[in-house]
């Protein structure tokens, strides 16, 4: 592809990124991940600096959730090496836990408890000073202050996208893992998360998306997968054309 060649003016080794890069908050090396006999991730290296932005791109199953997960420390690498917030995985994953904020496919609130308790929870969870008005602060911010005392399983999945953002943010990670933020959220809700987890000094991002676009154009690295969990595309995001994203999509990227 194209953006090989942009990698190699620049560099950079298209498999691992920039060689040794000084202050990265997430290192992948050979990182690979099987379930049972199957293979999901192969061989995915990157380095991620500091206060940048990741997009992580590909079809339905080439492991972007997974991959995912095991920085979030939900599951181990099944081989490789992976270093988070300086914290070797999963060996030390204890260190890296606290200082990241995940959101998924679940919102991680629990259903039976009110908005407020469940969020309350977490903030003990992660020791949060000032809980009470740092969850104020939040419900506001999305606009979910009405719903406070409401329980989490009566809420929309658009309310309940929201709440997650709230959980996620809460403890003031540097480190964000988002998988598909914007899901059922409509254009106004979006532009009222935006604030918590859009580009701020001193936080990491790494961001699973299907809107390539969007997502080229906010980041500062990209990670493209093929449908069998191989690395089509490691390197700027600007590198990475709109185009050359489709044929990845498409299965029709160089091999």
């Amino acid at each position: 592809m194209p953006a090989t060649a942009v990698q190699r003016a620049a560099g950079e080794d298209p498999a691992t990124g920039p060689a040794g890069a000084p202050g990265a908050a997430v290192e992948a090396r050979e990182l690979r991940r099987e379930f049972g006999q199957e293979w999901v991730l192969r061989d995915v290296s990157f380095v991620l600096e500091a206060g940048h932005t990741l997009v992580v791109l590909g079809p339905n199953g080439a492991g972007k959730s997974t991959l995912l997960r095991m920085l979030a420390t939900l599951l181990r690498p099944s081989a490789g090496e992976l270093r988070v917030l300086g914290a070797e995985l999963p060996r030390h994953a204890w260190q890296a836990r606290g200082r990241i904020g995940y959101l998924g496919h679940d919102a991680l609130l629990y259903r039976d408890l009110t908005l407020a308790e469940s969020l309350a929870f977490h903030a003990r969870l992660h020791g949060v000073e000032g809980a009470a008005a740092r969850i104020g602060e939040l419900l506001d911010a999305v606009g979910l202050t009405r719903r406070r005392d409401q329980l989490v399983r009566t809420l929309s999945a658009g309310q309940l996208q929201r709440a997650a953002v709230c959980r996620c943010v809460l403890h003031h990670p540097a480190l964000l893992l988002l998988d598909e933020p914007g899901s059922h959220l409509d254009p106004a809700a979006l532009e009222t998360v935006e604030p918590l987890i859009g580009r701020r000094p001193g936080v990491t991002r790494v961001i699973v998306t299907h809107d390539f676009e969007g997502g080229l154009a906010g980041a500062d690295r990209a990670l493209a997968l093929r449908a069998e969990g191989s690395v089509a595309y490691e390197g700027p995001a600007g590198g990475l054309a709109p185009g050359d994203a489709r044929s990845i999509y498409a299965g029709r990227s160089g091999r």
